[in-house]
């Protein structure tokens, strides 16, 4: 978790999804797949209404690394919030096992 005083969630537009066929079954039995997704940053979510994306990172594509099972969980072209590690990681030009590009 973000050891800033103010939580910050960047968002981006899910522009494809690439499955890495990784595998795994939680406690009730539903399998998840590991997946690559690529998302273009447009900016902050709305609980952050005063942050401004940096321009050296508006319209970058990041991917991020998520565990998905259902069929809403591989729309593209929807909304998709980083984490706010991710999101830090990402302003601070960090690569980390679940956000790079």
């Amino acid at each position: 978790m973000c050891s800033c005083s103010k939580v910050r969630k960047l968002q981006g537009i899910v522009e494809s999804i690439e499955r890495t066929g990784e595998k795994k079954f939680d406690e009730d039995g539903v399998e998840w797949e590991k997946c690559i997704f690529t998302v273009r940053l447009i900016g902050f979510s709305k609980r952050t209404p005063n942050e401004v994306l940096p321009e050296h990172l508006k319209d970058k594509y990041v991917k991020l690394v998520r565990w998905a099972a259902f069929d809403w969980h591989f729309k593209t072209g929807i909304r998709k919030t980083l984490e706010p590690d991710e999101t830090e990681a990402v302003l601070e030009g960090r690569k980390t096992d679940t956000v790079y590009w």
